[in-house]
């Protein structure tokens, strides 16, 4: 255990880290050593995101960044990182809910476009027009004739976007089933985050085949040259928003862009862009 000398005495980093190593096990140091460098390089990639944030208000950019990805595979714990220093005047988060009577019988895209970004402004889907994609098909929440329709209407909206001037980033979060089924397991313990647990994320492991075809079918026809999907490849929640973060800043040519001095450049060994050769970890 450290003492109070080991702080007191301390001459730098190198040789404290030394110190520690001697105190505690070599696990403990290693996640120690971990943690520690994931937090100094979150909080320099979060100044880099305040950067961009002040250049896309300047500028009027309209930035929408899609979080796909199944269940339990660290999109809000993601979103919750790049928002957490951002401005909340110019940046929002939706979830939206299922859909109500009224909306149900609307233009699938309709509820969805009333929340795309205004001029100035970064706005990010927690699951996104998507759902219709894979989740509605693999839980039956919606008909044959309706995922049909959606499938061959969405590179269309997508490039009526483009054209109108949104700038679209989707993410697919890539997780393994055993991850997954780990991560629902550690939800169940925690008080605070059996909320997060549902009926259907049991389902999905169960429909985990199902899910990757629908998963599948919706990359070979929606990936695009103006609107491509960010395949994010990695079991390490802290490794994931980090390379997300690094993605969408390497986007963009925003003013004082890498004086945080940490890389905007992501590894390209866990973000990929879509492509039908590239094995999947889901």
């Amino acid at each position: 255990m450290l003492t109070q000398e080991d702080f007191e005495s301390y001459s730098g980093i190198e040789s404290f880290k030394k110190t520690v190593k001697s105190k505690i096990s070599n696990s403990n140091y290693e996640s120690l050593i971990e943690t520690s460098h994931y937090e100094s390089e979150l909080l320099k990639l979060q100044a880099e995101l305040v950067d961009l944030q002040q250049w896309t208000a300047k500028h009027k950019k309209r930035v929408c960044v899609l979080f796909e990805g199944r269940d339990a595979a660290g999109k809000g714990g993601a979103i919750r990182r790049f928002t957490e220093h951002l401005n909340p005047r110019s940046m929002r988060v939706v979830a939206l809910t299922k859909p109500t009577k009224i909306e149900k019988g609307q233009w699938y895209f309709r509820r969805y476009i009333k929340e795309l970004p205004e001029p100035g402004e970064l706005v990010f889907f927690d699951r996104s027009w998507y759902n219709r994609a894979v989740v509605e098909p693999v839980m039956d929440f919606c008909g044959e004739e309706q995922y049909k329709k959606f499938m061959l209407q969405v590179p269309e909206f997508e490039h009526m976007l483009y054209e109108d001037g949104v700038i679209i980033i989707k993410f697919w979060f890539s997780i393994s089933k055993k991850e997954q089924e780990r991560r629902f397991n550690s939800r169940l313990k925690n008080p605070l985050k059996q909320w997060k647990f549902s009926p259907v994320d049991k389902e999905g492991q169960n429909r985990w085949d199902k899910y990757t075809f629908y998963k599948e079918q919706m990359f070979s026809k929606t990936h695009t040259s103006i609107s491509p999907w960010i395949i994010i490849k990695t079991n390490n929640k802290k490794q994931a928003r980090l390379e997300s973060i690094r993605h969408v800043l390497s986007q963009f040519d925003y003013d004082r862009k890498g004086s945080s001095k940490t890389t905007v450049l992501p590894d390209p060994n866990v973000v990929q862009r879509y492509h039908r050769m590239i094995t999947q970890i889901d």
